[in-house]
């Protein structure tokens, strides 16, 4: 009888769950919160870190400066700017088409703040440099993660990529700066996105259509190598094309008007008088295919550097993703998005002139296209050294890397002697940092000079040493000062720097920037491995002397 009694019980509780199975689902309720409230803390602390580095004054390369805001700068807020050769030409290769969007617009909305936060309605140059620092975080923050969130499909996966490219190095120092390759990098991926919607769309897609019109146009005015990385994921809307050609129609038709649009914007730009439709239509500036032909010249890319055609495969990209390299010939997911990546990669391969910045766009593609080890011994290992190589290269790229370059600019923007600024052995300095004090100081980049010619060309220039020279900062009321801007590292100095005798020329040091590496110092052949991360590392720093020279007798 207990045994039916028990029985029956047993069936009438078997639509309410036991003890025990409430205790499982309790625990498995628990493991999930809790492993969303870790992903969401890991998230924010990668957020926070991608902030912190984006306040960062490191210099990757001058190229995010001339080629882009220094550019718009001038014209909105008419700082003296230097223009490179690629605006100047007799046919210019770079457009300013994309330039306005992504750097005109906030500048403008800056300016137009400026008139209520600084008094004299003029907006320092250091502002405007942090302003687009924040752009490049939102932009990375917003467009690429979601990129990245809508092109996975697997949510399992979808975390461990995202995870993946919020960790890397790449997304922290690089695509926090403002180069067009950072640009390209978000609209390759959000090129993907939107030809995911059209073949996803049962119907004719407006919206998709007609963006991805516009955003091919914009990649390609940007760099013209942005195709690369569509080659055969585009491949896919031909069938849907086909069947709906309407959306080819519309797509096309968005993407003549931004070629028109984009043309005249860079006809305008580099035209010295007000532009007619004649001018359209006769002398029209097309700046993509000045790039192409200059950049199908041997000789022209030899100015630049020749690297062999493997330089992107065997060293570049290994420096960007470090021991992802591995995982990504295991057994990666095959997906639009690795396809892309490697279309691109192959395509800049075919160039001679090979730089680790070109493949900006193919990192967060390639990142979110592998899969991580299973063992747990495998993927413990992998992960430590996935963080050590990104924290190491973060640090190296994000922060020492010529950090002492714009913070330098800036001490020389409030120099109110500074008339001759000499820099050596560094990048060129972005001279719309300086705040209109481009007026009455003259900047010269001697990277590459010889020793010896640099100290005649300072003895040429240097200002007569006075007692203001050698009493505590009276220097600064001299109405001429000459300044020599070099990294500690430059051993070649030292015996000239202690000078305090009447001939020859006088350093005083002025100014020092700690965080400050000079990487195109190693001189390995002559100092040796050790001697040369010695000095480089161990005496890294910027620093500003204060140049001046005995012109006679001291004055009585």
């Amino acid at each position: 009888m207990r045994l039916r009694r028990d029985s029956n019980n047993g069936s009438d509780k078997g639509s309410q769950p036991t003890l025990g199975s409430k205790r499982i689902a309790d625990t498995v309720r628990r493991c999930i919160q809790c492993g969303r409230s870790m992903r969401g803390f890991v998230s924010l602390v990668l957020v926070i870190i991608r902030l912190w580095f984006a306040f960062s004054p490191s210099y990757l390369h001058p190229d995010e400066n001339f080629q882009g805001p220094e550019v718009i700068a001038g014209q909105i807020f008419s700082y003296p700017v230097r223009l490179t050769w690629e605006f100047t030409s007799d046919h210019p290769i770079r457009s300013v088409f994309p330039l306005w969007p992504i750097y005109g617009l906030p500048m403008l909305l800056l300016k137009w703040l400026g008139i209520g936060v600084w008094s004299d309605g003029e907006i320092p140059p250091i502002a405007v440099f942090w302003t687009l620092r924040v752009l490049m975080f939102v932009l990375s923050f917003v467009l690429e993660d979601w990129a990245i969130y809508e092109l996975v499909p697997s949510r399992r996966h979808r975390w461990v990529a995202m995870l993946l490219v919020a960790s890397s190095y790449v997304t922290w120092t690089f695509q926090m700066h403002t180069f067009s390759n950072s640009i390209e990098t978000l609209v390759v991926a959000w090129s993907l996105v939107l030809i995911e919607r059209i073949l996803e769309t049962p119907h004719t897609s407006l919206t998709a259509s007609t963006v991805l019109g516009f955003v091919a146009v914009f990649g390609f005015f940007n760099r013209i190598t942005f195709p690369a990385f569509l080659l055969i994921p585009a491949l896919r809307l031909i069938p849907h094309f086909l069947k709906k050609p309407l959306s080819f129609v519309i797509m096309a038709t968005s993407g003549l008007l931004t070629t028109i649009i984009a043309i005249s914007v860079d006809t305008s730009f580099y035209t010295p008088h007000s532009i007619t439709w004649s001018d359209l239509y006769r002398h029209p500036v097309i700046t993509p295919w000045n790039n192409i032909q200059y950049n199908s010249s041997s000789s022209n890319l030899a100015q630049h550097g020749l690297h062999p055609w493997y330089q992107h495969l065997l060293v570049n990209l290994p420096l960007l993703i470090g021991p992802a390299v591995v995982l990504l010939f295991r057994r990666p997911h095959l997906s639009p998005r690795l396809y892309s990546a490697i279309s691109g990669v192959a395509v800049l391969s075919i160039f001679q002139h090979q730089e680790a910045r070109f493949l900006l766009p193919a990192i967060p593609l390639l990142l979110s296209s592998i899969r991580l080890p299973k063992k747990p011994t495998h993927l413990n290992a992998w992960i430590a050294v996935w963080v050590c190589f990104n924290a190491i290269l973060a640090l190296l790229m994000g922060v020492y890397h010529q950090g002492g370059i714009v913070p330098t600019q800036v001490f020389m923007s409030k120099q109110p002697d500074a008339t001759r600024a000499i820099w050596w052995k560094t990048y060129m300095p972005p001279i719309w940092l300086l705040n209109g004090k481009n007026a009455v100081l003259q900047t010269t980049d001697v990277a590459g000079m010889a020793g010896d010619e640099l100290l005649e060309s300072l003895q040429t220039i240097a200002t007569c040493d006075t007692p203001a020279d050698r009493r505590n900062r009276e220097y600064l009321k001299e109405r001429n000062g000459t300044y020599l801007i070099a990294p500690l590292s430059t051993t070649w100095l030292d015996p000239y720097l202690d000078n305090k005798g009447l001939d020859g020329l006088r350093f005083r040091e002025v100014w020092r920037y700690s965080k400050h590496l000079n990487l195109d110092d190693l001189d390995w052949a002559e100092d040796g491995f050790w001697p040369t991360i010695k000095r480089v590392i161990g005496r890294r720093g910027l620093a500003a002397w204060r140049v001046t020279k005995s012109c006679g007798p001291p004055a009585r």
